[in-house]
């Protein structure tokens, strides 16, 4: 027979209530390890309708900063259509004047045929020629701004293109020019250039990097604009463009001797939307998208140095690779 002294039945007894106690953890375990599932599944389900939500509204946010910069796009073409205008009537003038010319000498070619005078006819048909290439060269050069005014109201191109930084920099400060001129004919300033002849041509988006200058160039000529309505006839204004090779990069200067930039507005004037120009003359957007087409298109840099009712120079440096 088997006996079991009362220390062993006490162990027992102890055991069991562990065993009892160890299952109903187990219970309240598996009991609280199913809510915590079903509250895993509910929060992971929350999150991902908060992350279609988030999708949603990038998608709208992007869709929205396109709209916009087409909109500043447009906005500075509008801008340009007077500067424009007077840069196609130039070369169109150009080639009226010379045709006119040109049709005269053929009619003295003619009479000097009928009269055998070989020798006088060889020297209109050499003047002819040379209206000609005359006429050939101020086509290709109202072709040229055409194809630039379209370039500037499309959307960005995904190719870099050889570009030649002098002849970009000089079409749209003349282009600017006579777009501020359109709008007041009293206005005039010094266009000072001073343009590397060395400097070589770089690989960038070509109408990006032109949208930058134009809107360097339309600023500065604003400045000196409002400058010149406080400051009266005593003042000239003057905006200058300098471009340089420096260190394995293209440096090109826009300086103006306007209004400047106030100290305590000049870490604000690359923000969006941020301008000091009165409502409904400016967008705010034209230095941020500068910003970001030189320094995130292009990984180059942009700075600026001002002083109030001074001068403000900007200066951009675009990596020759």
């Amino acid at each position: 027979m088997f006996f079991i002294t009362r220390k062993q039945r006490k162990d027992m007894e102890a055991e069991q209530l562990k065993a009892v106690e160890r299952e109903k953890e187990f219970q309240q375990s598996e009991i609280l390890k199913a809510k915590l599932e079903i509250q895993v599944a509910e929060r992971t389900a929350e999150i991902l309708g908060q992350k279609e939500e988030l999708q949603k509204a990038l998608d709208k946010l992007k869709i929205t900063q396109a709209q916009l910069i087409q909109s500043e796009k447009m906005a500075s073409l509008g801008e340009l259509t007077a500067g424009i205008a007077h840069e196609i009537q130039n070369p169109l003038n150009f080639v009226n004047n010379f045709s006119e010319v040109s049709s005269e000498l053929l009619v003295e070619m003619n009479e000097e045929i009928v009269k055998g005078d070989f020798e006088e006819v060889k020297i209109i048909a050499s003047d002819i020629k040379k209206n000609l290439e005359k006429i050939n060269f101020h086509g290709k050069r109202a072709d040229s701004i055409v194809k630039g005014m379209l370039q500037h109201s499309r959307t960005g191109s995904t190719i870099k293109e050889a570009t030649d930084i002098n002849k970009l920099a000089d079409e749209y400060l003349r282009l600017a020019y006579h777009g501020l001129r359109a709008k007041d004919k009293s206005f005039n300033a010094d266009l000072i250039t001073d343009f590397d002849s060395s400097l070589p041509k770089i690989n960038v988006f070509a109408q990006e990097i032109g949208r930058v200058l134009l809107n360097l160039f339309t600023n500065a000529f604003y400045a000196t604009h409002q400058r010149q309505k406080k400051s009266g006839e005593a003042y000239k204004p003057t905006v200058s463009v300098t471009t340089a090779l420096k260190d394995n990069a293209v440096e090109i200067t826009v300086k103006d001797n306007g209004v400047g930039i106030p100290t305590a507005i000049k870490d604000k004037i690359m923000q969006p939307f941020f301008t000091t120009k009165p409502t409904g003359e400016g967008t705010g957007l034209g230095l941020s998208l500068s910003y970001d087409i030189v320094v995130k298109g292009h990984s180059g840099s942009i700075s600026i140095d001002s002083r109030e009712n001074d001068y403000t120079v900007f200066t951009i440096l675009l990596p020759m690779e």
